[in-house]
Protein backbone atom coordinates (compact mmCIF):
# COMPACT_ATOMS: atom_id res chain seq x y z
CA UNK A 1 0.00 0.00 0.00
CA UNK A 2 1.76 2.90 -1.09
CA UNK A 3 -0.58 4.67 -3.64
CA UNK A 4 -4.35 6.63 -4.23
CA UNK A 5 -6.19 4.79 -7.16
CA UNK A 6 -9.16 6.34 -8.93
CA UNK A 7 -11.48 4.24 -11.49
CA UNK A 8 -13.12 5.60 -14.30
CA UNK A 9 -13.91 2.53 -16.11
CA UNK A 10 -10.64 0.96 -15.38
CA UNK A 11 -8.37 0.88 -11.88
CA UNK A 12 -5.64 4.17 -12.29
CA UNK A 13 -3.36 5.25 -10.38
CA UNK A 14 -3.60 8.84 -8.63
CA UNK A 15 -1.17 11.10 -9.22
CA UNK A 16 -0.68 12.29 -5.50
CA UNK A 17 1.75 15.61 -4.84
CA UNK A 18 1.45 14.25 -0.66
CA UNK A 19 2.42 10.50 -1.57
CA UNK A 20 5.96 10.90 0.47
CA UNK A 21 4.09 12.14 3.25
CA UNK A 22 1.31 10.03 3.93
CA UNK A 23 2.83 6.79 3.36
CA UNK A 24 6.24 7.60 4.84
CA UNK A 25 4.09 8.42 7.76
CA UNK A 26 1.43 5.76 8.49
CA UNK A 27 1.11 2.96 11.52
CA UNK A 28 0.76 0.14 9.40
CA UNK A 29 -0.59 -2.03 11.97
CA UNK A 30 -3.62 -0.15 12.38
CA UNK A 31 -4.90 0.16 8.95
CA UNK A 32 -8.41 -1.28 9.87
CA UNK A 33 -8.89 2.29 11.43
CA UNK A 34 -8.24 4.40 8.07
CA UNK A 35 -11.88 5.31 6.48
CA UNK A 36 -12.50 7.73 3.46
CA UNK A 37 -14.88 9.83 3.31
CA UNK A 38 -16.79 12.85 0.99
CA UNK A 39 -17.49 16.59 1.59
CA UNK A 40 -19.35 17.21 -1.38
CA UNK A 41 -19.74 21.17 -1.25
CA UNK A 42 -16.19 22.00 -1.59
CA UNK A 43 -15.45 18.71 -4.09
CA UNK A 44 -13.17 16.97 -1.61
CA UNK A 45 -12.97 13.39 -0.66
CA UNK A 46 -10.72 12.84 2.50
CA UNK A 47 -9.08 9.71 4.49
CA UNK A 48 -8.35 9.91 7.75
CA UNK A 49 -5.46 7.39 9.18
CA UNK A 50 -3.28 6.79 12.08
CA UNK A 51 0.45 8.44 11.97
CA UNK A 52 3.70 6.03 12.70
CA UNK A 53 3.97 6.88 16.45
CA UNK A 54 -0.36 6.67 17.00
CA UNK A 55 -2.77 4.44 17.56
CA UNK A 56 -5.67 6.73 17.06
CA UNK A 57 -6.61 8.88 13.80
CA UNK A 58 -5.08 11.68 14.38
CA UNK A 59 -4.43 13.08 10.69
CA UNK A 60 -6.11 13.41 7.57
CA UNK A 61 -5.07 14.26 3.45
CA UNK A 62 -7.70 15.70 1.45
CA UNK A 63 -7.77 15.60 -2.76
CA UNK A 64 -9.96 18.41 -4.38
CA UNK A 65 -10.85 16.41 -7.73
CA UNK A 66 -12.48 19.72 -8.99
CA UNK A 67 -9.06 21.64 -9.15
CA UNK A 68 -7.04 18.31 -8.72
CA UNK A 69 -5.22 19.30 -5.80
CA UNK A 70 -4.45 17.89 -1.96
CA UNK A 71 -3.99 18.68 1.18
CA UNK A 72 -3.73 17.79 4.53
CA UNK A 73 -3.86 18.51 8.31
CA UNK A 74 -3.94 16.91 11.69
CA UNK A 75 -7.51 16.27 13.40
CA UNK A 76 -8.97 13.10 15.38
CA UNK A 77 -12.25 11.63 13.68
CA UNK A 78 -13.53 8.30 13.94
CA UNK A 79 -16.75 8.48 12.04
CA UNK A 80 -17.95 11.01 9.38
CA UNK A 81 -21.10 11.71 7.36
CA UNK A 82 -21.65 13.92 4.01
CA UNK A 83 -24.23 17.21 4.26
CA UNK A 84 -26.82 15.50 1.94
CA UNK A 85 -29.95 15.70 3.89
CA UNK A 86 -28.55 18.03 6.22
CA UNK A 87 -27.15 21.81 5.72
CA UNK A 88 -23.33 20.83 6.92
CA UNK A 89 -21.35 17.27 7.28
CA UNK A 90 -21.06 15.73 10.49
CA UNK A 91 -18.26 13.65 12.20
CA UNK A 92 -17.41 11.91 15.69
CA UNK A 93 -14.67 13.39 17.83
CA UNK A 94 -12.48 10.73 20.54
CA UNK A 95 -14.72 13.06 23.49
CA UNK A 96 -17.99 11.41 21.93
CA UNK A 97 -19.39 14.48 20.39
CA UNK A 98 -20.78 14.80 17.87
CA UNK A 99 -19.58 18.06 15.14
CA UNK A 100 -20.64 20.00 11.97
CA UNK A 101 -18.08 20.95 9.40
CA UNK A 102 -17.75 23.77 7.33
CA UNK A 103 -19.76 25.76 10.48
CA UNK A 104 -18.51 29.07 11.63
CA UNK A 105 -15.05 30.61 11.51
CA UNK A 106 -13.51 28.44 15.26
CA UNK A 107 -12.35 25.41 16.64
CA UNK A 108 -15.97 24.54 19.03
CA UNK A 109 -15.63 20.86 18.95
CA UNK A 110 -15.58 20.88 22.86
CA UNK A 111 -17.87 23.99 23.11
CA UNK A 112 -15.31 26.31 23.69
CA UNK A 113 -14.58 28.14 20.87
CA UNK A 114 -10.64 28.14 19.98
CA UNK A 115 -9.38 30.00 17.10
CA UNK A 116 -8.36 28.12 13.99
CA UNK A 117 -4.63 28.63 12.87
CA UNK A 118 -4.39 28.71 8.93
CA UNK A 119 -2.14 29.91 6.72
CA UNK A 120 -0.70 28.78 3.09
CA UNK A 121 3.06 28.86 1.77
CA UNK A 122 4.74 29.24 -1.47
CA UNK A 123 7.39 27.42 -2.62
CA UNK A 124 10.75 28.81 -2.95
CA UNK A 125 10.99 31.42 -5.40
CA UNK A 126 14.16 33.03 -7.02
CA UNK A 127 15.27 35.91 -9.79
CA UNK A 128 15.85 34.02 -13.04
CA UNK A 129 17.70 31.05 -12.34
CA UNK A 130 18.82 32.60 -8.55
CA UNK A 131 22.15 33.55 -9.50
CA UNK A 132 21.53 36.90 -8.15
CA UNK A 133 20.16 38.19 -4.15
CA UNK A 134 16.82 39.50 -4.76
CA UNK A 135 15.71 42.94 -2.47
CA UNK A 136 12.24 42.99 -1.94
CA UNK A 137 11.36 46.35 -0.20
CA UNK A 138 7.05 46.29 -0.28
CA UNK A 139 4.50 43.70 -0.60
CA UNK A 140 1.28 44.69 -1.60
CA UNK A 141 -1.54 42.27 -0.36
CA UNK A 142 -4.72 40.95 -1.74
CA UNK A 143 -7.18 39.13 0.15
CA UNK A 144 -10.58 39.20 1.83
CA UNK A 145 -11.75 38.95 5.44
CA UNK A 146 -15.61 38.19 4.25
CA UNK A 147 -17.09 36.12 6.59
CA UNK A 148 -14.73 36.82 9.66
CA UNK A 149 -16.74 37.60 13.19
CA UNK A 150 -13.60 39.60 15.05
CA UNK A 151 -14.39 43.27 14.89
CA UNK A 152 -10.52 43.73 13.09
CA UNK A 153 -9.44 40.64 11.39
CA UNK A 154 -5.72 40.55 11.09
CA UNK A 155 -3.35 37.63 8.87
CA UNK A 156 0.29 38.00 9.07
CA UNK A 157 2.28 37.75 5.93
CA UNK A 158 6.16 36.65 5.90
CA UNK A 159 8.74 36.07 4.11
CA UNK A 160 11.43 34.11 4.47
CA UNK A 161 15.36 34.59 2.71
CA UNK A 162 17.85 32.12 2.09
CA UNK A 163 21.55 32.50 0.71
CA UNK A 164 20.69 29.18 -1.33
CA UNK A 165 18.44 26.20 -1.73
CA UNK A 166 20.20 24.31 1.40
CA UNK A 167 21.24 27.15 3.43
CA UNK A 168 18.33 27.60 5.56
CA UNK A 169 16.57 30.82 6.64
CA UNK A 170 18.68 33.66 6.88
CA UNK A 171 16.54 36.71 7.18
CA UNK A 172 12.77 36.72 7.81
CA UNK A 173 10.34 39.64 7.61
CA UNK A 174 6.56 39.61 9.18
CA UNK A 175 3.94 42.56 8.94
CA UNK A 176 0.46 42.37 9.81
CA UNK A 177 -2.11 42.96 7.44
CA UNK A 178 -5.50 44.16 9.19
CA UNK A 179 -9.31 45.35 7.68
CA UNK A 180 -9.83 48.83 8.82
CA UNK A 181 -13.61 49.23 7.07
CA UNK A 182 -16.13 47.62 5.73
CA UNK A 183 -18.42 50.75 5.38
CA UNK A 184 -18.76 51.16 1.88
CA UNK A 185 -15.91 48.56 0.63
CA UNK A 186 -13.58 45.96 2.43
CA UNK A 187 -10.55 47.86 3.47
CA UNK A 188 -7.29 46.64 4.65
CA UNK A 189 -4.17 47.52 5.14
CA UNK A 190 -2.31 48.67 1.50
CA UNK A 191 1.01 48.46 1.25
CA UNK A 192 3.55 46.42 3.84
CA UNK A 193 7.13 48.42 3.56
CA UNK A 194 9.64 45.84 4.18
CA UNK A 195 13.68 45.43 3.83
CA UNK A 196 14.77 41.66 3.21
CA UNK A 197 17.38 40.03 0.73
CA UNK A 198 18.36 36.47 -0.74
CA UNK A 199 18.72 34.34 -2.99
CA UNK A 200 15.58 32.71 -2.79
CA UNK A 201 12.47 33.43 -0.88
CA UNK A 202 9.51 31.76 0.21
CA UNK A 203 6.50 33.52 1.59
CA UNK A 204 3.60 32.66 3.94
CA UNK A 205 0.07 34.37 4.88
CA UNK A 206 -1.09 33.07 7.72
CA UNK A 207 -3.90 33.72 10.95
CA UNK A 208 -4.39 32.84 14.43
CA UNK A 209 -7.21 35.50 15.49
CA UNK A 210 -10.96 34.26 17.04
CA UNK A 211 -13.29 35.01 14.53
CA UNK A 212 -10.80 35.21 11.29
CA UNK A 213 -11.24 33.90 8.46
CA UNK A 214 -9.72 35.05 5.03
CA UNK A 215 -9.19 34.10 0.99
CA UNK A 216 -6.04 34.93 -0.41
CA UNK A 217 -6.28 36.29 -4.09
CA UNK A 218 -3.03 37.59 -6.23
CA UNK A 219 -0.28 39.33 -3.21
CA UNK A 220 2.50 40.92 -5.45
CA UNK A 221 6.10 41.75 -4.45
CA UNK A 222 8.43 44.49 -5.63
CA UNK A 223 11.56 42.53 -6.02
CA UNK A 224 15.03 43.67 -7.69
CA UNK A 225 18.65 42.30 -8.11
CA UNK A 226 21.27 43.02 -5.51
CA UNK A 227 24.56 41.50 -6.77
CA UNK A 228 25.71 38.00 -6.56
CA UNK A 229 27.00 37.90 -3.01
Amino acid sequence: MDKFYTYNGRVQTLRCDLRRYVFSDINVSQLDQIFASTNEGFNEIWWFYCSANSTVIDKYVVYNYAEDIWYYGLMGRTAWIDSGLRNYPEAATYNYNIVDHEYGVDDNATGTPVAIEAYIESAEFDIEDGQNFGFVWRMVPDLTFQGSTAQNPQVTMTLYGMNGSGSGFNIEAAKAVSQTSTATIEQFTNIIYTRIRGRQMIMKVGSSGLGTTWQLGAPRIDIKQDGQR
